[in-house]
């Protein structure tokens, strides 16, 4: 696959850490890191430029990088990257992925105690060595253990946005196939989990073993688990399990209801079946003696549909109301893509972000948003490079100029706001009258992450209450697979949020997913709204808006129960921007 810029980034940025840890000196390492800014916020096409071996007016490239850099994306690899690598023990690189440790804390843990693997690293800790090294201590080390758990726990699981991009090119790779008639994905990918296990594609072929015997041969197969007449298991680079299912084309309207699931659901749709007296299983209905008429089945909503149910959306499929939903005919038009027109809680280079204002604009623009909610960080978030009042108030008069393009008439919009820290007391980092001169306020948590459940929904509820905030940001905290979230009661906040009105995000950046989809069919019964947020801290995250979509079906939502389907005047009206 071509090497896009945020792989040629997160290289540069590993090349970094790594001469970090080798102990070079500070300008080699700051080369390395200046060009991961640089491949990021460069307007020129670094992709084409490296192709053509023509680097030259890369700002921040000096003559190495050039090479490098064009090396990677000519070859899909990087001698000097490779070789770096090789000179660390493998088992290092899962030490980032812990939550707390920083490249300091790992160099620290490396040259002092040689600890090189989690495994090493959970002795070092266990033995009281880490608590002694200076920078560390007992609760580090007890957050360390904690994050090393936590891993432990999740190793076979992965992420949706994790494994949304191979799970698409797995599947078109087999549609390409001349001896496949139809297929899809099934299982938890197909029902929208936020955490899978593996990946599961139902192809329809009179040449089963063909099929199974190509898919095993992908390129992208590190390893081929089994492969049979009419399945095939292989294991990817990462440990992600995939599996084909081939099948005939009668069958597979059956086999995609059963391998899509969930389990719940397939016990109900059986005990159904079995009330009109036939049996459902992966390949037919079958009748409990040979004069039960048969219904006619072609499509996956014909066996709903000889249920007496309306066709239930893959997402629905939990054994959680959607049953008594499909039987009144009540299952609702779930969002689409397609309905969203704009985003809020998005960040700049004023605090973490990687683009500017204009680069997010365009990227915007691109996928064809009317509007655009700026939030970066307030001040208290001061790892974020958060925003002092004065500095938000010159983006916001930034943001107006900006607004005055007259290509954007009626097109296009940036909207001013600032995702504002909510204090341990449940004030906010910003007072009132710097708040009344945005146009909306993202409130959220960024620290004390350890406060009892009633402290922490208190904190939360008082910040609610607050006329100026409009809606409140990752609601628990959470970062999948990796942290888990802060205690609150999350009915007592759905709560307070339909009686101020205030909006609960769909953070759909891939880590956080929050809140959970579990809350909004409770959320939207009590008029509860959200906004399907990215999170973005640089352009193309815009892009993670297709996993909200997917999270918000998920929760039963429609194109009403989410603001940012708004269009740009109704927002401008709903923020009370023309007064």
């Amino acid at each position: 696959m071509e090497i896009g810029r945020e792989e040629i980034a997160e290289i540069l940025e590993e090349i970094a850490v790594l001469l970090e840890l080798k102990g070079e000196n500070v300008f080699k390492t700051r080369a390395y890191r200046n060009g991961a800014e640089a491949v990021m916020n460069s307007e020129m096409d670094i992709i084409a430029l490296a192709k053509a071996g023509d680097l030259s007016g890369v700002k921040g490239f000096g003559k190495a990088l050039q090479e490098k850099v064009s090396e990677l994306v000519q070859t899909s690899k990087m001698t000097y990257y490779e070789n770096l690598r090789g000179e660390f023990p493998a088992g290092l690189f899962d030490l980032f992925e812990l939550s707390g440790l920083g490249p300091k804390k790992i160099k620290a843990l490396y040259n002092k105690l040689a600890v090189d693997s989690i495994p090493s690293l959970k002795e070092a800790c266990e033995s009281g060595k880490v608590a002694e090294l200076s920078g560390f201590g007992k609760k580090t080390v007890e957050k360390i253990l904690e994050a090393i758990e936590l891993k432990e726990k999740f190793a076979s699981h992965f992420r949706l946005g994790s494994v949304a991009v191979m799970a698409e090119v797995l599947l078109e790779k087999v549609r390409e196939h001349p001896a496949a008639l139809r297929c899809t994905h099934a299982g938890s990918y197909r029902r929208s989990k936020e955490i899978l296990h593996d990946i599961d594609i139902l192809v329809a072929t009179e040449k089963p073993a063909e099929l199974t015997e190509y898919f095993s041969t992908l390129p992208e197969v590190h390893s081929v688990i089994v492969c049979g007449e009419t399945k095939a298991s292989v294991r990817l680079d990462d440990g992600l399990q995939c599996d084909l299912r081939a099948v005939s084309n009668s069958a597979y309207p059956f086999s995609l209801q059963y391998f899509s699931g969930s389990k719940e659901h397939n016990v109900e749709m059986r005990k159904r079946a079995k009330q009109k007296g036939w049996s459902l299983n992966e390949y037919d209905f079958q009748g409990d003696d040979t004069s039960v008429e048969l219904p006619e089945v072609n499509e996956e909503a014909d066996i709903y549909n000889a249920l007496g149910l309306a066709f239930i959306p893959p997402e629905l499929r939990e054994n959680r109301g959607e049953f008594e939903a499909a039987e009144k005919g009540e299952i609702p038009k779930l969002i689409e893509l397609e309905n969203l027109r704009g985003t809020f809680h998005n960040h700049t280079t004023a605090s973490d972000g990687r683009n500017s204002l204009e680069e997010m604009a365009d990227a915007a623009i691109d996928l064809g948003l009317e509007y655009l909610g700026i939030a970066d960080h307030s001040k208290s978030s001061f790892q974020a490079n958060g925003l002092y009042a004065d500095r938000l108030l010159r983006q916001v008069a930034e943001i107006k100029k900006l607004n005055s393009n007259p290509d954007w008439d009626g097109k296009f919009k940036l909207i001013a706001g600032s995702e504002v820290d909510i204090l341990k007391d449940g004030s906010l980092d910003f007072p009132d009258d710097v708040l009344k001169q945005l146009d909306y306020c993202v409130a959220s948590v960024h620290n004390a992450f350890t406060l009892p459940e009633d402290e922490m929904t208190a904190r939360i509820i008082r910040a609610m209450e607050n006329e100026h905030v409009t809606m409140l940001g990752h609601l628990t905290g959470r970062l999948l697979l990796k942290r888990n979230p802060y205690a609150v009661n999350v009915e007592k906040i759905i709560d307070c949020a339909a009686e101020t009105g205030t909006i609960i995000e769909l953070n759909c950046s891939p880590m956080r997913l929050d809140m959970d989809w579990r809350y909004w069919k409770k959320a939207k019964e009590k008029g509860v709204k959200t906004s399907i947020n990215p999170d973005a801290h640089r352009t193309e995250q815009l892009q993670y808006l297709s996993y909200g979509v997917r999270l918000a079906r998920k929760g039963w939502l429609t194109k009403e129960d989410v603001v940012n389907t708004k269009t740009l005047a109704e927002v401008e009206d709903w923020l009370g921007m023309n007064g």
